[in-house]
């Protein structure tokens, strides 16, 4: 496992991090939680030391699951990067948009409640890294969630503070980071092999400001792992029925296609961790946070932090 700082937080992180939107639950299809947290060990056991997650992935399960490992294990160096402000606490079905009922809160007494009770559901002191989940631009031009996020710094309830970007937002919300570069230590976006808007504006001021970058959907909801083709289909209880629907697989695979030549070069690793090694390449992006499952799952990303960044020279040849 390759460690690299996390931006002006000095964290030292492992290139290749725990997504855990997955073992929450919901909107992935079945779990099993004690293979979930298999999963969990596995990955600290490969020297995974920073986990991603939400209060709302699975309405708390997702943190419960980590704080059982804690329990277990301590928490020692394990870094907790959770989110705040899809509000499941007050929402009715009437505010269900495929997720479950949830609505956007980014008040400041939200934000600092909502804080409060992921510092219970996991039972730490502090939230290593509290990140704002993905709010429309509209939120983020009031003054509350800013606000939210320096008190909570002040009283020590969380060490740094970060922005989930919104996906396919990446060039409209670079701005930004130009207005809270003081407040902002990490943001986290969309980024991978086939969605590379943020290289345009925001990986560069991100650099600038020394923000840490964190990658999510590195394997594009498991499309770059190549077990998916034109005719895979979801459930119900799985998000991407719609996120990963049937256009959208035809059109992400003619994508594919083009860049196959870029995994041919790399005969002895799967697509996942080409896909992986990728989204750790670029001098803006610290780590990639695949979702996993399965222990299985976890020792094939890992492997990706072992072979490390791809050359600039072997991107240029084929993208």
């Amino acid at each position: 496992m390759q460690y690299i700082k996390l931006g002006k937080t000095q964290l030292n992180v492992s290139t290749i991090s725990f997504g855990a939107w997955a073992i929450g639950g919901a909107n992935w299809g079945p779990t099993d939680d004690e293979v979930s947290k298999n999963a969990i060990r596995k990955a600290l056991d490969l020297g995974v030391n920073l986990i991603d997650t939400a209060d709302v992935y699975g309405f708390g399960h997702s943190e419960e699951l980590i704080a059982d490992i804690i329990k277990e294990r301590g928490k020692g160096d394990l870094i907790i990067a959770t989110k705040a402000g899809n509000d499941f606490y007050n929402a009715t079905k009437n505010d269900d948009e495929g997720y479950g009922p949830i609505k956007e809160n980014y008040k400041k007494e939200y934000i600092i409640f909502a804080a409060e009770q992921s510092l219970k559901r996991l039972g730490v002191d502090s939230l290593d890294i509290l990140q704002l989940h993905s709010p429309d631009i509209s939120k983020l031009m009031q003054d509350e969630p800013w606000l939210a996020l320096e008190e909570l710094k002040k009283s020590g309830k969380i060490r740094f503070a970060g922005l989930s970007i919104k996906s396919f937002k990446e060039t409209e919300k670079a701005i930004l980071l130009d207005e809270h570069y003081n407040i902002l230590d990490t943001i986290q976006v969309r980024y991978n092999l086939l969605e590379r808007e943020a290289e345009k504006e925001l990986l560069p001021k991100a650099m600038k400001y020394g923000i840490g970058v964190i990658v999510r959907i590195p394997l594009l909801f498991g499309l770059l792992t190549g077990k998916f083709t034109i005719k895979s289909k979801f459930g119900d209880d799985d998000h991407r029925k719609f996120n990963l629907s049937p256009e959208k697989i035809k059109e992400y695979l003619l994508q594919l296609e083009k860049i196959q030549p870029l995994f041919n070069e790399y005969p002895a690793q799967t697509m996942a961790q080409v896909s992986l090694r990728y989204c750790i390449s670029h001098p803006a992006c610290h780590i990639a946070i695949p979702g996993a499952k399965t222990p299985q799952q976890v020792m094939d990303n890992c492997a990706a932090s072992d072979f490390g960044p791809i050359p600039q020279e072997i991107l240029d040849k084929y993208l």
